[in-house]
């Protein structure tokens, strides 16, 4: 009986339609989304948390709330691209534009106020 309800179950999981933010792995290697906000939910909150607050736990996560380090636009670009300690760099699974998206979210929030727009180009130039 017992294997039954397992086989059931399992049938059950593999026939489950995939929900809409699925949308997100449907490429193991790159991360689908486009618009800043989505990206931060997607890839950077785990770890910097909803409010970009950062945490203390299993790991130092630091803060992106009024970091003055991210005034000057090539100090994140080169930290998403490349990583630094914990952090894994992303630029082989996000594009330019993704980079650029994620960036400019996390510098006009979290009382942030870097109004300036990163240009992809930028991006595209750190990569080199």
């Amino acid at each position: 009986m017992r294997i039954l309800s397992l086989a059931v179950l399992a049938l059950g999981i593999a026939a489950s339609p995939t929900r809409d933010d699925d949308a997100a792995f449907n490429n193991a290697a790159r991360f689908m989304q486009e618009d800043g906000a989505a990206l931060y939910g997607a890839i950077c909150q785990g770890c910097h948390m909803p409010g970009g607050g950062g945490a203390v736990g299993a790991g130092a996560y630091p803060s992106l709330a009024g970091d003055p380090r991210l005034a000057v636009a090539g100090y994140p670009i080169a930290l998403v691209l490349r990583g630094q300690k914990a952090m894994p760099g992303f630029g082989r699974m996000l594009t330019d534009e993704q980079i650029a998206a994620v960036l400019d979210y996390v510098r006009t929030h979290f009382g942030n106020d870097y109004p300036d727009k990163i240009d992809p180009a930028a991006v595209k130039a750190a990569r080199q």
